[in-house]
């Protein structure tokens, strides 16, 4: 029997983006309605939506010959607005392995698609975003709910009811919470509680100095009741980055 491409799959948000509508339409009839796909005829209206925070998507399906922006410059782009974005290139040639390579993509398909290799791509994005999910620390906000991967965050620090998640990238994520319902959730090896103010990344800690710690341009306080726990994780993870 004929497996659908996403059988028993995450839901996921995936932006297709070719100048050829056929080409787009045969993508999406792949995908059938199992996720949430919209289609870009160019890379303008996609970098517009990406700059203007309207879209976010789990996977890119970039075809390379488009014009104006071809989608090798494309991913350029995105590669610089999102480190981690998942792309797969669709192309009529297997002239761009090398520029695929170097940005780091999925996957590289060749038109016609088959239905047996998107599947399996999707299968591997889905995978990683379930993966991602177990260490991830999810949140609301205004009504919507997010979800950071600890690997973005440098601490997370409580304010008057507030929290707010800074991240690797400079950004600040708000959210309505307590810090300690946060730490039940997070706290082990590699995030840890150091003040009744904030938790921290023991992995971006850069150093210790009495009862404070850096991590990148930020001082943060210890409060002694956690000061021996502190010093302990950062020495295990000295050693491990010496192994």
């Amino acid at each position: 029997m004929e497996r659908n491409v996403s059988e028993v799959l995450i839901f996921m948000k995936i932006a297709i983006c070719d100048d050829s509508h056929q080409d787009a339409m045969y993508l999406r009839s792949l995908l059938k309605e199992n996720h949430d796909i919209i289609i870009y005829s160019g890379a303008e209206q996609l970098l517009r939506d990406l700059e203007n925070k309207k879209a976010h998507y789990d996977l890119y399906l970039i075809d390379i010959y488009m014009e104006i922006i071809s989608g090798i410059d494309l991913a350029k782009r995105l590669r610089l607005k999102e480190e981690d974005a998942a792309i797969c290139f669709i192309s009529s040639s297997d002239a761009f392995y090398r520029q695929a390579y170097d940005l780091y993509a999925v996957q590289y398909l060749l038109k016609p698609v088959q239905k047996e290799d998107l599947r399996q791509l999707v299968e591997k994005i889905s995978q990683r975003i379930a993966k991602n999910k177990e260490l991830s620390l999810q949140f609301r906000w205004r009504g919507k709910m997010g979800m950071i991967p600890y690997e973005k965050i440098l601490f997370v620090s409580s304010r008057e009811h507030t929290l707010f998640i800074q991240c690797k990238d400079g950004t600040v994520q708000e959210c309505k919470g307590k810090l300690n319902e946060i730490a039940l959730k997070i706290c082990g090896d590699i995030f840890l509680r150091c003040h009744q103010s904030f938790i921290i990344n023991m992995y971006y800690v850069s150093s210790l100095n009495g009862n404070e710690l850096f991590i990148s341009n930020y001082r943060i306080p210890i409060s002694r009741r956690y000061l021996p726990t502190i010093k302990r994780r950062y020495q295990e993870i000295l050693f491990e980055e010496m192994d």
